[in-house]
C-alpha cells in the first residue's frame, strides 16, 4: 500500500540546516489502521506532510500502490486516492459546509448523505450544514467537519494528524467509533493516526514510535503499546492534561 524508502527531510532555522526526518524505512499493508507516536518535536506532524505531499524530502523515495510518488503535488496525490487532515484544519470563506463535503466527497451528495458524514463526528447536521467554513466556527467545530469531509472522500489511504487535538470528551470517545467504523468502509483501504492518546493507539493494528526523526519501534500494537505504557521512555510523549485532550495518554 505505502512504502517509504529511506526518507529524509531537513530545514533552515537560525542556527542552520536541522534534520527534522531521518532515514525512515516504513512499509504500510492495505485493510490496517497505523497510529505514529513519539516524543513532541519528533518529526511525527513532518512526516504526515511528508507522505501527503506538503513537504517535499530532502532523500528517499515514497512509493504508493506500486507507484514513485515522491515528486507528485499534493493535488496528483489526492487524485490518487490520498487524504489529509490537519491539525489546525484551514477556513475555507465563501464556502459552506455542504459544498465542502460535496467537493470532498467529488460528487454532488444529497443533503441527506452529507448530515450523516456531519452525524458521524458528533455534529447536529442541521445546525451546521448551510454555515460557511470561515472564522465563526470554533477550532474543534472545524476539526471535527475536516474529519468529516474525509470520511466522505472514501480515500484508499487517510492521514489524521492529532485528529483529537481541540475536541471534547464526547466528540473523542465518538472520534474513536469514527476510526474503527472507517477501517471497514473503504475497500483495502488504510488510516494513518498522529497521536499521543492511549485509546486511539489501542484501536490501532500497528504502532510506529518516531524519536528523533526517527523510527524506534515499529510492530504490532499489543507488543508496542505495552513497552510505551510499561516504561519511563513512554513520559514527555505529550503536552497538555489528558482532560485538555479528551482522554487517557499515553505519558
Amino acid at each position: 500500500m505505502l512504502e517509504l524508502k529511506n526518507l529524509s527531510f531537513s530545514a533552515t532555522d537560525g542556527s542552520g540546516e536541522k534534520e527534522i526526518v531521518r532515514g525512515v524505512n516504513l512499509n504500510f499493508e492495505k485493510n490496517k489502521l497505523i497510529a505514529i507516536t513519539g516524543p513532541n518535536g519528533g518529526g511525527k506532524s513532518t512526516l504526515a506532510r511528508l507522505i501527503a505531499g506538503i513537504e517535499k524530502p530532502t532523500s528517499g523515495r515514497i512509493f504508493f500502490l506500486g507507484e514513485d510518488i515522491t515528486d507528485l503535488s499534493v493535488t496528483e496525490r489526492a487524485r490518487r486516492g490520498i487524504a489529509f487532515a490537519f491539525q489546525q484544519p484551514v477556513r475555507f470563506k465563501g464556502i459552506n459546509v455542504l459544498d465542502l463535503i460535496r467537493i470532498a466527497s467529488g460528487k454532488k451528495i444529497s443533503v441527506s448523505d452529507a448530515c450523516l458524514y456531519l452525524s458521524a463526528v458528533g455534529l447536529c447536521a442541521r445546525d451546521y450544514i448551510g454555515r460557511e467554513v470561515n472564522a465563526s466556527l470554533s477550532g474543534g467545530e472545524l476539526k471535527r467537519i475536516e474529519i468529516a469531509t474525509v470520511i466522505a472522500r472514501g480515500a484508499r489511504l487517510s492521514i489524521f494528524d492529532e485528529p483529537e487535538a481541540g475536541i471534547d470528551l464526547w466528540s473523542f470517545n465518538n472520534l474513536i467509533e469514527v476510526f474503527e467504523n472507517l477501517r471497514g468502509t473503504v475497500k483495502d483501504s488504510t488510516i494513518v493516526v498522529i497521536s499521543h492518546q492511549e485509546r486511539i493507539l489501542k484501536t490501532a493494528d500497528e504502532i510506529v514510535v518516531l524519536s528523533g526523526g526517527a523510527v524506534v519501534r515499529h510492530g504490532k500494537r499489543d507488543d508496542v503499546l505495552g513497552e510505551l505504557i510499561g516504561t519511563s521512555s513512554a513520559v514527555n510523549y505529550c503536552t497538555g492534561t489528558a482532560e485538555e485532550r479528551g482522554g487517557a495518554e499515553v505519558c
